[in-house]
């Protein structure tokens, strides 16, 4: 997994890691930040806590020689690769005069191209997963390709970085789909309560007007145990379990109650 130190992407860690799953974290925060809770040692730990073995990769999804060290890394101690999480994303939501190209170039090359890169990167184990059955599966945090204007209208540059990461499960869906390997995109109908979105301008009601990590950790927990034929979709997560007779979504309310909730971006 790309990220998973805090938020959607630990979440997601820590429910597989209640199946037992070894799990390798590839992040960047190796030191408490002054505004966000956890870091990838605080990550690691809840993660055996709850049942997975954990690889801890300190370095950036930017740097070809830090994934592919991951990716080795892996194979060699949990004795191959089944599953890909790419979890890790920047947000700069600015309009196109306003953003800086050093948060374009941010927001790229962890996107993006750090989808595609520790996708790439990852193919040759997970053809040999796929070939002993084991279904192996890709599935990329992103959005949709919603070709209505007014997102590309609206944060331009963000929007390209995520539709890249979504073009990459279209792309990747087809490449492989002869070889057994399941790729899918997952994004969220609401916002999802994080720290990222507490600290964000109008971030108190926006988060309490969000459903919790854990509604993407259990439909993520679904999408990946299915089998690899399961391939090329953009699921949302409260349809991923209806579709498995999850219907009262409450419980993964931030704030109790029947208040609106806010829809996510890109729908």
């Amino acid at each position: 997994m790309s990220g998973g130190s805090r938020g959607i992407g630990l979440a997601i860690a820590l429910r597989a890691a209640a199946d037992g799953a070894n799990i390798t974290l590839i992040a960047k925060t190796d030191e408490p930040h002054p505004k966000l809770p956890g870091t990838i040692h605080t990550a690691g730990a809840e993660i055996e806590r709850a049942g997975g073995a954990v690889l801890k990769v300190v370095g950036d999804i930017r740097d070809d020689d830090i994934v592919a060290a991951a990716v080795e890394q892996t194979v060699d101690r949990f004795g191959g690769i089944d599953l890909v999480v790419n979890n890790a994303s920047a947000i700069d939501l600015a309009g196109t005069e306003e953003v800086s190209m050093k948060r374009y170039d941010l927001m790229q090359d962890i996107n993006c191209r750090g989808t595609f890169l520790l996708s790439k990167l990852a193919i040759p184990a997970l053809r040999k997963s796929a070939a002993t059955g084991r279904d192996p599966q890709v599935l990329t945090l992103s959005p949709p390709l919603n070709l209505d204007p007014r997102w590309a209208g609206s944060c331009l540059a963000y929007t390209i970085a995520k539709y890249g990461m979504s073009l990459t499960t279209l792309g990747l869906a087809e490449e492989l789909r002869g070889d057994g390997i399941g790729v899918n995109s997952l994004w969220p109908r609401t916002t999802i309560g994080t720290a990222a979105i507490r600290n964000r301008p109008g971030g108190a009601e926006r988060f309490a007007a969000s459903r919790t990590p854990e509604i993407c950790a259990d439909a993520a927990y679904l999408v990946l145990t299915a089998p690899a034929t399961t391939t090329g979709n953009f699921f949302l997560d409260e349809e991923v379990l209806r579709a498995h007779g999850v219907t009262d979504l409450d419980r993964y309310r931030v704030t109790p109650g029947d208040g609106p909730l806010t829809e996510d971006m890109f729908l």
